[in-house]
């Protein structure tokens, strides 16, 4: 009995594509397992102690900022009365705001070595 070549490449084809089916269901059941455990290791792991420190830091800036005694504006109001003052001096205003510039990275270089700090040890945890 011979068997045609048409029969045969049929059967060939048709069994790669049942291997590639299964493979490709194999790589989807994977795939959703990965994504559990990945979620479950987010979920028990310290993600939110990690969430719960970066509140803290703006916490501390923000206390850090408020509880300076600098000449600075630190809300919206102060920073428009400061500049309804010095409307009509636009040199007087430029040199304002160097100033103030100059004072705001004077604190938050005060500030940031504390961040940086805290950040380190928490990535080392």
């Amino acid at each position: 009995m011979v068997i045609h070549p048409k029969i045969i490449m049929i059967h060939l084809i048709s069994q790669a594509i049942i291997r590639l089916n299964s493979f490709l269901k194999n790589i989807q059941v994977k795939s959703f397992l990965t994504s559990v455990l990945l979620g479950v290791f987010l979920l028990t792991s310290g993600a939110s102690s990690y969430a719960t420190n970066n509140a803290n830091t703006a916490d501390t800036i923000n206390d850090k900022v408020f509880e300076s005694n600098s000449e600075r504006p630190t809300t919206t109001d102060e920073w428009y009365q400061k500049a309804e003052e010095t409307e009509d001096e636009p040199l007087e205003r430029a040199k304002e705001i160097g100033k103030e510039s100059a004072q705001a990275i004077k604190e938050w270089g005060e500030v940031y070595p504390d961040v940086v700090d805290r950040s380190l040890s928490d990535d080392q945890n």
